[in-house]
């Protein structure tokens, strides 16, 4: 796996060192060796990850970062800072501005190469969903996702660590601002994640069971695979944290647990986690805008024939018969006149609603455009469809709509025409242009009625 790096740092030794590192991986580095520079190059370049020095002059790292993750068109790009400081207030600064993990010099060659494949996967992750969401806001009716409007409070936690006082210190400390699941072992732990977590805090070193094998369950199941996973480990155990990050393991804390960094890298996995969720809620809902009609809630055309295409294609392999009734809504322009159009989106809704009551599992209904509707039936004769079209066309008739805009009831009634695939040669287009000309029919013969279509 490939990618673009920024290295930032004022010592040109230190660039180069690094930048051999990377290079002999087949990592692409390009190098600033200021604070102004990188936020130039990081604009122009859009690396996948950069890697920024902490103490340099003008600008330092932390004012850098800050500066990144402020920028709505660069928040996304992960930032590894490095540093020779020690104090782990210097790793919850830099946590609290936004870096996504800190490395000390000198670098770690297990660790360096172990975090950059991390956040390669994650970056790989977040452009597409990125590029998805992009497109969603096309669609009108979605909001733009932010990473910075989250606090990261407010999250249900899961805590698996045997050892009761860094149990209790978690649950203590991060209690306050959120609700916390603790648990002692994997068996445990895989009962908790039937219910929904936005953090799994998981240590390494559990007495009876493996740690890490629990985070490769987590991200082995759909319904946790995207859950973020905060491993606790020993600092000396730079094999053991390389193998969890390789796992999926999103972040790390070591022990002893300083309760400053552990509330700092809580808060960002946690706006990390609601961020990714958010981005692929909005693709979900767009894929829905783009297959359903906006007013009735049923699938429009666009999907229904796509969803006939392949349908017939299956009915004509089989040898089953399949049905297509498309319901035209009698003097609809009448009803707009009348009552206005609120009315009429209302009637529409609802006739949408009786619809899909009256399906079966394996048929679809389908706004077919205006006040047109299309019911597809899998499996259904002439016989089969004629009679379930005639009860919908008697439901419609005798049950008058109602709605906020429609007082005491609105009498309506729909026209509709029925055609019948049976193993000939058929297309799409021809199926529904025969149930058309018999819907065209039972409006000549003075509608409220069922027409099929012959031959």
């Amino acid at each position: 796996m490939t990618a673009r790096i920024l290295v930032v740092d004022d010592q040109p030794l230190n660039v180069k060192l690094l930048e051999a590192k990377l290079t002999a991986e087949y990592y692409e580095v390009v190098s600033a060796t200021g604070g102004a520079e990188a936020l130039e190059k990081a604009a122009e370049v859009q690396p996948d990850i950069i890697l920024l020095d902490v103490m340099m002059p003008g600008m330092d790292g932390y004012q850098v970062c800050e500066r990144l993750k402020a920028d709505p068109e660069l928040s996304h790009i992960p930032v590894v800072m490095v540093t020779a400081l020690g104090d782990p207030a210097d790793r919850i600064r830099g946590i609290d501005v936004g870096a996504d993990d800190f490395l000390s010099k000198p670098i770690n060659d297990i660790a360096l190469f172990a975090r950059v494949r991390s956040l390669l996967r994650l970056k790989l992750t977040l452009d597409e969903l990125r590029l998805r969401d992009d497109t969603s806001l096309q669609f009108g009716d979605l909001a733009a996702t932010d990473l910075t409007s989250d606090c990261g409070t407010g999250a249900r936690i899961l805590v698996v660590e045997d050892e009761s006082d860094d149990r209790d210190t978690i649950a203590q400390v991060l209690s306050e601002e959120n609700a916390v699941t603790c648990v002692t072992g994997v068996e445990e732990a895989l009962v908790a994640i039937a219910q929904v977590f936005d953090l799994i805090i998981v240590s390494t070193n559990l007495k009876d069971s493996d740690g890490l094998r629990l985070c490769s369950k987590i991200r082995s199941r759909d319904s946790t695979r995207h859950v973020a996973i905060l491993m606790l480990i020993d600092e000396s155990d730079s094999e053991r944290l390389a193998r969890g990050l390789d796992l999926g393991v999103n972040d790390y804390i070591y022990k002893p647990i300083d309760k400053n960094e552990l509330i700092a890298r809580t808060r960002g996995q946690i706006r990390h986690y609601r961020y990714q969720e958010r981005l692929r809620s909005n693709y979900h809902r767009s894929v829905s805008m783009a297959v359903t009609d906006s007013l009735t809630g049923l699938y429009n055309r666009h999907y229904l024939d796509t969803y006939l295409s392949r349908l017939l294609a299956r009915s004509l392999s089989d040898g089953k018969p399949l049905a297509v009734a498309i319901i035209d809504v009698d003097f609809f322009k009448a009803v707009n006149d009348t009552h206005g159009h609120p009315a009429g989106d209302q009637v529409l809704r609802e006739l949408a609603e009786r619809l899909e009551g009256s399906v079966r599992a394996n048929d679809m209904a389908a706004r077919f455009g205006g006040e047109e509707f299309v019911l597809v039936m899998s499996e259904t004769d002439m016989e089969t469809a004629r009679t379930v079209t005639a009860r919908l066309c008697r439901d419609i008739e005798t049950t008058p709509f109602a709605g906020s805009m429609i007082e005491n009831g609105l009498p309506v009634t729909a026209s509709i025409g029925v055609a019948v695939a049976d193993g000939r040669d058929e297309t799409p287009e021809g199926l529904l242009g025969r149930a058309d000309e018999a819907l065209y029919e039972a409006k000549r013969g003075g509608r409220n009625q069922v027409v099929a279509a012959v031959g």
